[in-house]
C-alpha cells in the first residue's frame, strides 16, 4: 500500500492521465448529454452566440422519426446478429484447433492475427475488389475479354454463374453478404488469441481423466472445454456485440462514404454512420440524442448478455 504521506506523489504521477481523461473523456460525455437536450443545437451557431433552450426529448423524438432511423438500426442489428455467433464459433472451432498443433504452432498463430493489426479500411478496400465486377477490356488480339473479379471467377470456376456483389443493381442481401463475410473474417483474430489463451490456461488433468475414461472427442468438447471456456466466450460474445452496434468503418471501406452501391447510396447505413451524417450536416443535437439512443441499445443488449452468461457461465 501507499504511504499517506506520499500519496500526493501518487497523484502526481496521475495528474496528467486524470488531465487528459477528464478532457478527451469525461467531458465530452457530458456536452453530449447536454446537447442532446438542447432544441436543434449547433455548435457552430452556438459559437456565433446564439442561445439554444432546453426541449427535453424532442431530439430523441426527431431521431426515431426520421426516415432513414429505422433502415440504420435495422443493419445494424442485422449485422450483430448474424457475424457475433458465425465469427464467434469459428473462432472456437480455429482456437481449439490451433490448440493442438505442434508444428508450426507459432506461425499460424501469427497468421491468424494479422488482419487484426491491419487498417480496416485498408481491408475493405481489398474486399471491395475481391467483390467487384471489374467491367471488360479488349486482349492483345482486339477480342473482348470480361473479368468478372476474384471471388466470381472462383465461382465461374466451379460452375456457378457470376453474382453482382456490391456493384450498380446489386441486391441487399447480396451486399450484406459481403458485409457479414468482411466483419467475421476481420473479427476472428481477436477473438482466437481470447480463447486459445483460455484453452492454454485450462487444467490437463480434466483432459486426462477425460481419456482414462474413453470419453470421445465431442463429449469431451461439450463437456469440458466449452463450459471452462465459458467466461471468455461470454467475455468475446459481449464484446462482439459491442463492436458490432459501432459497424462504419468497414462499410466505408466496402462501399465508400456513400455506405451502399452507386445506385442506392446509404442502403447500408447504420447508426454510427447516422450519427457522422448529423455531424455532417452540423446538427450536434441530432447526433447526440443518437448516440444516447445507440448506448442505451448497447447497454441493453450488454445487460440481457451479462444476465444470461450468470446461469450459463462457470467460473
Amino acid at each position: 500500500m501507499v504511504n499517506s504521506k506520499q500519496g500526493w506523489k501518487a497523484w502526481l504521477y496521475l495528474a496528467p492521465a486524470i488531465v487528459l481523461l477528464l478532457i478527451f473523456t469525461v467531458w465530452p460525455i457530458i456536452n453530449t448529454v447536454r446537447m442532446a437536450f438542447l432544441d436543434n443545437y449547433s455548435g457552430l451557431r452556438a459559437a456565433g452566440g446564439e442561445k439554444f433552450a432546453y426541449i427535453g426529448f424532442g431530439n430523441f423524438a426527431k431521431v426515431i422519426e426520421y426516415r432513414g432511423f429505422i433502415s440504420c438500426l435495422k443493419n445494424t442489428v442485422l449485422l450483430c446478429v448474424w457475424t457475433v455467433p458465425i465469427s464467434t464459433i469459428l473462432a472456437l472451432l480455429i482456437a481449439v484447433a490451433l490448440n493442438s498443433i505442434k508444428v508450426l504452432k507459432k506461425a499460424l498463430q501469427t497468421i491468424f492475427f494479422l488482419p487484426y493489426v491491419t487498417n480496416s479500411i485498408a481491408i475493405g478496400m481489398v474486399f471491395a475488389a475481391m467483390f467487384n465486377i471489374v467491367g471488360s477490356f479488349y486482349g492483345t488480339e482486339n477480342e473482348l475479354i470480361v473479368t468478372a473479379g476474384i471471388i466470381n471467377n472462383v465461382i465461374e470456376f466451379f460452375g456457378g454463374e457470376h453474382v453482382n456483389w456490391i456493384n450498380s443493381g446489386s441486391s441487399y442481401e447480396a451486399n450484406m453478404f459481403v458485409m457479414i463475410v468482411y466483419i467475421v473474417w476481420n473479427a476472428l483474430p481477436f477473438k482466437i488469441l481470447v480463447l486459445l489463451g483460455g484453452l492454454q490456461s485450462i487444467n490437463k488433468q480434466y483432459y486426462d481423466a477425460a481419456k482414462v475414461d474413453s470419453a470421445p472427442r465431442r463429449r469431451i468438447f461439450m463437456r469440458i472445454t466449452v463450459p471452462l471456456l465459458s467466461p471468455m466466450l461470454a467475455y468475446v460474445i459481449i464484446t462482439g456485440f459491442i463492436g458490432g452496434f459501432k459497424e462504419y468503418t468497414s462499410i466505408v471501406g466496402i462501399f465508400g462514404e456513400k455506405m451502399g452501391p452507386p445506385d442506392d447510396a446509404g442502403r447500408l447505413n447504420t447508426m454510427v454512420g447516422f450519427i457522422y451524417d448529423a455531424l455532417s450536416a452540423n446538427n450536434q443535437g441530432r447526433a447526440s440524442a443518437a448516440a444516447l439512443i445507440l448506448f442505451g441499445i448497447i447497454l441493453v443488449v450488454t445487460m440481457i448478455n451479462m444476465h444470461v452468461s450468470k446461469k450459463r457461465v462457470h467460473y
